[in-house]
């Protein structure tokens, strides 16, 4: 059984307070993308875990796909497995690619040996594994709020746009990313950004890392002002980073060449 995990872009970020357990309150839409990683298991006569496609930024013992493994069989007894996993969501990218492989790999499982989990009994069992693993079980746009964890749908839709999906060569943990943040409450809801036209965002929609992020890693602003040279209607860095986004109105000649040297992609959303 194959199933494609997708990954996902932050549309705005804002980190608007700290908690007393160090976690940061956030304000962010998550919104999915047709990137795509390849998930397949299969019935073995041993167990056995294969990697392929663009590097991870941990050991295979540690990826969420084995951890979502231990935590079904923790419950059900299953029979020994052959998975496969091709990485093309580059990780430290702020795409959510090991968030959308831990969902997939439970949905499959669910499926695979009839579980019976329900949506909401796999989101609970996700919420462990990271805050966002839960958007890419029903995978439709959200507002998160909380840590990213509690996910209210939008009526949101950038049907007809083109998507460039740029990642420098540099990778931005987590933990970098909010240590050099200082949260504050946003000028504007960002659900109120969201409800204007895309021609308005830019200036607008702001992603708080950001500041910090471009400020350590220029090639990362860099790409981003490139993005909005070369015409995007809007621009933004993902998530924590380091992967940078553009939308445009058509799609962009020579766009990998432009960025020769960096992982590119292009498509065009439905």
């Amino acid at each position: 059984m194959i199933v494609y995990p997708n990954a996902k872009i932050n549309l705005g970020l804002n980190v608007v307070a700290k908690r007393a357990n160090g976690y940061h309150d956030i304000e962010t839409c998550f919104y999915p993308i047709p990137l795509q990683d390849a998930l397949e298991v299969a019935d073995a006569s041993a167990f056995r875990f294969r990697l392929a496609g663009n590097p991870l930024d941990c050991p295979a013992g540690d990826n969420l796909v084995i951890k979502v493994l231990q935590m079904v069989e923790k419950e059900t007894k299953l029979p020994e497995l052959d998975i496969f996993l091709y990485k093309h969501i580059p990780s430290g990218a702020g795409l959510g690619g090991g968030s959308a492989d831990a969902a997939f790999m439970l949905q499959l499982l669910n499926e695979r040996f009839k579980l019976g989990y329900t949506k909401e009994e796999m989101k609970q069992r996700l919420s462990s594994l990271g805050a966002d693993c839960a958007f890419f079980v029903e995978n439709r746009p959200v507002i998160a709020t909380g840590i990213g964890d509690i996910m209210t749908p939008i009526d949101l839709s950038l049907k007809g746009w083109t998507l460039v999906l740029v990642k420098p060569e540099v990778a931005v943990s987590t933990a970098e990313a909010y240590a050099c943040i200082t949260p504050r409450k946003p000028e504007q809801p960002l659900a109120e950004i969201l409800k204007m036209p895309v021609e308005q965002w830019q200036g607008r929609l702001c992603n708080d890392f950001e500041e910090s992020i471009f400020a350590r890693h220029p090639e990362i602003a860099a790409t981003r002002d490139l993005l909005l040279d070369l015409g995007a209607t809007y621009a933004a860095m993902s998530g924590s980073g380091s992967a940078v986004y553009g939308l445009f109105s058509q799609p962009v000649a020579d766009i990998d060449k432009t960025f020769a040297g960096m992982f590119v992609r292009q498509r065009e959303l439905e």
